[in-house]
């Protein structure tokens, strides 16, 4: 079974400086490389809009993902609205009344996705996460946007991680496997592994920050997507850039 994850598009309207940079060209490339691989699914891991979530924004990303006809799932970033994610892409049935958070199972592979829109996890997801963990066996996939865990790249851990970590942590490494656990948010490519908890940052399809860089500094601007193979007995990830 083959993913591709891409995250952090930041789209803007129709016109809307973003930086200097074409934005909505980005997303064409990133989906023309997910049309040429087809995968059996597609995942958004958030931060689809550049300032907030934005109907129209959501509409024109949906328009483009559904011509792939590939299946897909969408998560909140920071820079995301749930409530209107779960309006435009047809989540009523992931609604939660605190966000949109939902299990799947792919091909036997137990696959579960959390909502960071608000810079935490609250109780209620946190109570949904541990069920869920206690009914499972075996590796788990993870997808959320925010890494759960600092990552030593100074400038966002120190200005923009998740927020009250402990809890979610607690939970997820009292689980008895291991999980892959698939994030963007930090705009880098990196991968960290922490007790049970594997965690892959993927690249922005904006722009690249400096790992090393103590304030806010652009690395580059090649965009780029992850593309995970989940096999019997092993999970493959890479980053490939454009």
């Amino acid at each position: 079974m083959r993913v591709i994850q891409i995250t952090d598009l930041h789209i803007g309207r129709e016109g809307e400086d973003t930086y200097f940079v074409d934005v909505r060209e980005n997303f064409r490339r990133i989906i023309a490389a997910v049309q040429e691989r087809r995968p059996d699914y597609l995942v958004l891991s958030g931060d689809l809009c550049y300032h907030q979530g934005d109907l129209e924004i959501y509409a024109w990303i949906k328009g483009w993902i559904d011509q792939l006809h590939i299946p897909y799932e969408v998560i909140a970033g920071n820079h995301d609205d749930s409530q209107l994610l779960i309006q435009a892409f047809c989540r009523k049935a992931d609604q939660k009344t605190d966000g949109l958070y939902f299990a799947r199972n792919w091909m036997n592979k137990p696959v579960l996705f959390m909502d960071t829109a608000k810079y935490k996890v609250e109780e209620p997801q946190l109570k949904w996460l541990q069920a869920q963990l206690q009914t499972l066996r075996g590796d788990v996939a993870l997808f959320i946007h925010h890494p759960p865990i600092l990552v030593g790249t100074p400038f966002m851990d120190n200005n923009h991680p998740l927020i009250d970590r402990d809890p979610l942590l607690d939970i997820l490494c009292a689980y008895p496997g291991n999980i892959d656990i698939f994030c963007g948010h930090y705009h880098v490519d990196r991968t960290v592994r922490w007790k049970n908890l594997l965690v892959h940052i993927t690249p922005s399809c904006f722009f690249q920050i400096d790992s090393y860089a103590e304030d806010f500094k652009v690395d580059h601007y090649r965009i780029a997507f992850r593309e995970i193979s989940f096999l019997p007995e092993l999970t493959i990830s890479a980053v490939h850039y454009l």
